[in-house]
């Protein structure tokens, strides 16, 4: 199997900024693309304490694959990719899922960095810090673009 670049795809202009850089990371390595997106129930991780049945599982699954397709629709409505893309979408905590999924030591993991904002940032845990610890193979961390934070304190989002 050669070489795959998993990304971490999360419907954001942070996370399109992201896949794009694993996108010009696959072309240039000859490399396949695989976009991940880690989802959750309402309310939770794993371990959350609301109980649902089987329609409400499956209808958060059906969204979140309907989230990765609209994702990557509108990441390459203008171009395409240049490369093969896959997707997966597994629930679970995005850290864990990303890693994971890139598994084999030929795998390049990029992930988007981020600032910690909101009301209690230290109890999310970041997930490129995650990836970077955890992970078997390299990872490349995407910092944030200085223009993210402008355009924030322009929309009044900072």
């Amino acid at each position: 199997m050669g070489q795959r670049i998993v990304v971490g795809v999360s419907g954001s202009p942070r996370g399109l900024a992201t896949l794009y850089r694993a996108t010009v990371e696959a072309r240039e390595r000859g490399a396949g693309l695989c976009a991940v997106l880690a989802w959750q129930l309402p309310g939770g991780g794993l371990g959350g304490r609301a109980t649902y049945g089987t329609t409400v599982l499956g209808e958060c699954r059906a969204a979140a694959v309907e989230q990765l397709r609209a994702t990557l629709a509108l990441a390459f409505a203008d171009a395409r990719p240049g490369v093969p893309v896959s997707g997966l979408t597994v629930r679970g905590e995005p850290g864990a899922v990303l890693v994971e999924a890139a598994r084999s030591a030929d795998d390049l993991l990029v992930v988007g960095t981020g600032t910690r904002r909101g009301w209690f940032p230290g109890l999310r845990p970041s997930v490129a810090r995650y990836c970077l610890t955890h992970a078997t193979c390299p990872v490349l961390a995407i910092p944030p673009d200085p223009l993210d934070a402008e355009l924030a304190a322009l929309l009044g989002t900072a």
